[in-house]
């Protein structure tokens, strides 16, 4: 039953990563260029300059927030790492051990005790 319900948490998790997987690029491309733009502005000596990486920045900043919705796949992707961790954990095995006592080999003297009482 429990690698059922993984099974489908993987397939659901899977699908949103998979529709989400454009919003992630744009996501990471604007990261990425907002770091290169901090590091232009940093560096600019003129204030025209720094006025100049500010507003291509906003711009950048404004593509960034449009696909913050990306977070879910980001989340999306830490389920399915945490299915595929979970998956092999044993404890939906039947594990097999010969020195434990048999259910029913004591049926009879279990009955009695229950018609005693």
């Amino acid at each position: 039953m429990k690698k059922c319900l993984l099974f489908i948490g993987a397939l659901v998790a899977g699908l949103i990563l998979i529709t989400n997987i454009g919003p992630l690029v744009l996501l990471a491309l604007s990261v990425w260029l907002l770091y290169i733009i901090f590091k232009q502005f940093v560096k600019s000596d003129s204030t025209t300059a720094k006025i100049l990486w500010f507003i291509i920045g906003l711009a950048v900043l404004a593509l960034g927030l449009s696909n913050i919705y990306a977070v879910l796949g980001i989340a999306a992707a830490y389920v399915l790492y945490i299915i595929f961790k979970n998956w092999h954990d044993g404890s939906d095995e039947i594990q097999f051990n010969p020195n434990k006592e048999e259910p029913f080999s004591s049926f009879d003297r279990q009955w009695g005790e229950f018609y005693k009482n």
